[in-house]
């Protein structure tokens, strides 16, 4: 015994979304890598201009103190005070940076300790030892800055530094990144809307596939798909509708030789079950073993026929040639009498009192016959039906139902007809499978003896379709064991003239009974 493994099930996610992603993800790459760049070279170049001031003015000052302090008796507070000065800035002057004891002159708030130590020691030092002139960006304090020192010309044992606070420059900054920020997630937005636009426009063509698939699966073979002009769909063009036109041509000469073939057996098959009657009139003569033999026979017989007869049928509605021949009939009465005439005459119909008198304008012999194989499957399958049960539902806010409706497509009433039984159910992963034809194996092999011909839910679900209703079945709504089987039939109000009486002695599957299950 082999063993496959189950991967386990992951969510896909769905192409125009895939799409829809990348373009969004595109255009947040792009103006994240745009917005860096840009925010880089601003940052830099901004801070490169702030240097370049920043120095040039602490020269200018300098050189400015240095004259003013050779005249005799001048005072370095008026001079600072005299210095032409940007109001981002903070001049500050040590007379004698030798000596630890002398007092620097400050121009507003401040210290000299304020300045980053590696600034003061290299103008004060220098690389020569002579002090040298030095810039350095940092925090002073709590605030961005350039500190720029530089020994004041004309007196070796004086420095003068200068710094120039940097929050004006910094407040810029901060409001061109969030300028490119929100420009990023417009930008990203805008990439996600044209990739949902260029999404749709390039799965345009396999929206046209899709429709023209499912249309196929619904039935209509002969929808193919529009040649266009684009070389790169032509050949997905070609290949769909070749496969379309195969397997309309398969699924053609198969119905071809279904109804062929069923059509050659009915005569012998009708020269049998003549031959079959006769030898049933002599029973009482044959040996034990014989009648044994004769009653085999005439089970095999009585269902070579029914699947001859169902596969007659299946076959007009793969040519597409049945068609409705609708009546008005009492559903009460109607379903009273088909009950009666089936394997199973026992079981109960229910309704409401409100609805005894509902009249139906369907085909009688197909909806004879989806009860009758409801029956049927529910005595092979399902130990037997336990109730039929039909009523008038709808939208809420619809009028209350009238006593005459006819079944066809569309409104929000409908007639709900319900076949339940009392046997294991259906398990939910064939609840759609047995309805398929020929769909027997798993549930034969539960449910019961198996002996059918595979075509009666097939059928069901045939005939229900060519109404305008649907067939689900579900468990029993009331906790029980087995399956309930729910028709539905939507319905519009009907005219009065043409309802038929019912002889409640006659045949409710009309002149075409034989074809009954």
């Amino acid at each position: 015994m082999t063993q496959t493994a189950t991967e386990p099930t992951r969510r896909s996610i769905g192409l125009r979304t895939r799409i829809t992603a990348a373009f969004a993800l595109g255009a947040l790459l792009l103006s994240g890598l745009l917005a860096v760049t840009t925010y880089g070279a601003t940052r830099e170049n901004l801070l490169d201009q702030a240097d370049d001031g920043a120095l040039q003015q602490a020269f200018r000052n300098a050189r400015e103190i240095g004259q003013a302090l050779q005249v005799e008796g001048a005072e370095a507070q008026p001079i600072l005070e005299a210095l032409l000065r940007t109001r981002e800035s903070q001049p500050i002057l040590d007379p004698d940076a030798s000596d630890p004891d002398n007092d620097p002159v400050v121009l507003g708030t401040g210290d000299l300790s304020d300045l980053p130590l590696e600034l003061v020691t290299l103008v004060n030092t220098g690389l020569d030892g002579d002090g040298a002139a030095a810039r350095q960006r940092a925090n002073v304090g709590d605030r961005p800055a350039i500190a720029v020192g530089s020994p004041v010309p004309g007196f070796p044992n004086h420095r003068y530094y200068e710094i120039v606070w940097l929050d004006e420059t910094d407040s810029t900054l901060n409001s061109l990144a969030i300028t490119l920020l929100g420009a990023s997630l417009i930008t990203t937005l805008l990439g996600a809307a044209l990739g949902a636009w260029a999404s749709r426009r390039l799965l345009i063509p396999l929206a046209e596939v899709s429709v023209a698939a499912e249309a196929i699966a619904g039935g209509r073979l002969d929808t193919r798909l529009e040649t266009g002009t684009d070389p790169d769909l032509a050949s997905l063009v070609g290949s769909f509708n070749e496969m379309a036109e195969a397997l309309e041509r398969r699924i053609e000469r198969d119905a071809r030789f279904a109804s062929d073939v069923s059509h050659e057996l009915r005569s012998p098959l009708m020269t049998l079950s003549a031959s079959i009657h006769v030898l049933e009139g002599r029973r009482d003569e044959m040996p034990e073993r014989a009648q044994t033999a004769l009653t085999l026979l005439v089970d095999d017989v009585g269902r070579f026929q029914q699947l001859v007869e169902d596969l007659l049928e299946m076959s007009r509605f793969d040519a597409g040639s049945a068609h409705l021949e609708r009546e008005d009939v009492h559903l009460a009465e109607f379903l009273r009498q088909v009950i009666s005439h089936s394997a199973s005459p026992g079981v109960p119909l229910g309704y409401e009192p409100a609805t005894a008198d509902l009249v139906v304008g369907v085909e009688k012999r197909r909806l004879a016959q989806v009860v009758t194989n409801l029956l049927e499957n529910a005595r092979k399958y399902g130990g037997g039906a336990t109730l039929v049960r039909f009523e008038v539902v709808g939208d809420e806010e619809a009028p209350p139902p009238l006593h005459r409706f006819t079944v066809n497509t569309g409104p929000s009433l409908g007639v709900m007809l319900i076949v339940e039984d009392r046997g294991d159910g259906v398990p939910v992963g064939d609840r759609e499978a047995i309805f398929e034809r020929f769909h027997r194996g798993a549930i034969a092999g539960r449910r019961g003896t198996g002996s059918g011909t595979g075509l009666g839910l097939a059928l069901v679900r045939e005939h229900i379709r060519l109404h305008g209703g649907s067939i689900e079945v579900t468990d029993r709504l009331d906790g029980e064991s087995g399956a309930r089987f729910v028709v539905l039939f939507p319905l519009v109000e009907a005219h009065p003239e043409g309802v038929s009486e019912l002889d409640p002695g006659g045949d409710p599957r009309g002149a075409d009974s034989e074809e009954l299950v």
